[in-house]
Order: C-alpha cells, then structure tokens, then sequence
C-alpha cells in the first residue's frame, strides 16, 4: 500500500512505513505507541473482540483517536439471511454488532466515544448479490457487472454514483464507522 502511495506520489517526502505481523489479541508495539489508529472491519472476526478492544486501548495514547469500523446491522443481518457460506467459513464474521452494542463495548473498555458514521453504501447490494449467487461464484454476470460499476465507481468517483452513496449511506451503509478516544 505504502509504495503504491508513493508511486501516485500520496506519501509524504522522507515517510517510512514497515509491514508488522501481529496478533489483535497482543500487538507487537509497546504501550501508547499511536497518536491515530484504524480498526477497520476486524472485531467481527475475533472470538474475544473485547480482549481485542482492550489491546487497541492499550496502543493508543492519551488523548488518541481510533476509528472503529465494522459491518453495519442491516446491510450485514441480509447477509446472513441469504448465505450461510457468507457466515460460517473460516476466518468469517462470527457476530453483527449494533451500532449501540459496539458503543457499549468500546465504552467498557475505556474509551469515550465520539460520532458515528455509515460508509459504503454501494458496497451492500454487491454482497446480497454474492450472497445470493454464492461468495466464492466470481463469474456469476450479476456479481461481475456489478464488481465493475464498484471498480469504475472507485477509480472515477462520478458525482452521481458519490451523490448516490451519500444519500444511501444512513440507510443500507456497509460499515458503521465510530470514532472512540483514549481519556
């Protein structure tokens, strides 16, 4: 990702970046190493989500912002109804969070918790489509065409599709996205 930001000339001059593997569970990072992190789409995949909330608490400093992001209710429930393959392979979504629920969660571990958001709300139908046809089923028409318009839709962003999403974001949004802060 950082030399593809860097080939587009997105990377500042001089930044550095390094991959780190690591265990949601037990970060390799000391205590308070980050000003800003991003948990983007994870807690629904961990058994132990608390104990994961409590490891992104630890690495965040005082005063820190965290952007916590998981499938949002609906858009996820409909998933679930269509495809039990979509929920039940390794490594899958184990739970649907409300937006409530993930608040309350985040809030037990130490967190203030600040505003919400919905987020990709184009993204949606593509998954009641894969579910539909099957998750793994690439080359079903319908799943193909729409992958392209989402393609187009993210190299082109045309106004009508940004438009679109932003009126369709409080309704069938993809991810609800809630920011917390380290006290």
């Amino acid at each position: 990702m950082f030399a593809a930001m860097r080939a587009e000339g997105e990377a500042p001059e001089g930044a550095t970046a390094e991959t780190v593997k690591g265990d949601a569970l037990d970060m390799p990072f000391d205590d308070a190493s980050f000003d800003r992190v991003v948990a983007a789409e994870i807690f629904e995949h961990i058994p132990h989500d608390t104990a994961a909330m409590k490891e992104l608490f630890r690495v965040l400093r005082p005063g820190g912002i965290a952007a916590v992001t998981v499938p949002s209710f609906l858009p996820e429930r409909l998933c679930w109804a269509l495809s039990e393959e979509y929920h039940t392979n390794e490594g899958g979504h184990i739970r649907i969070y409300t937006r409530a629920e993930l608040e309350a969660k985040l809030k037990a571990t130490g967190f203030e918790i600040g505003p919400h958001h919905h987020a990709h709300a184009l993204h949606s139908p593509y998954w009641w489509i894969k579910c539909a046809v099957g998750t793994s089923n690439d080359d079903h028409p319908a799943a193909k065409a729409y992958h392209d318009l989402l393609v187009w839709d993210m190299l082109q962003a045309p106004k009508v599709t940004r438009v679109a999403e932003r009126l369709l974001n409080p309704v069938i949004g993809k991810s609800v996205v809630v920011y917390v802060r380290k006290p």
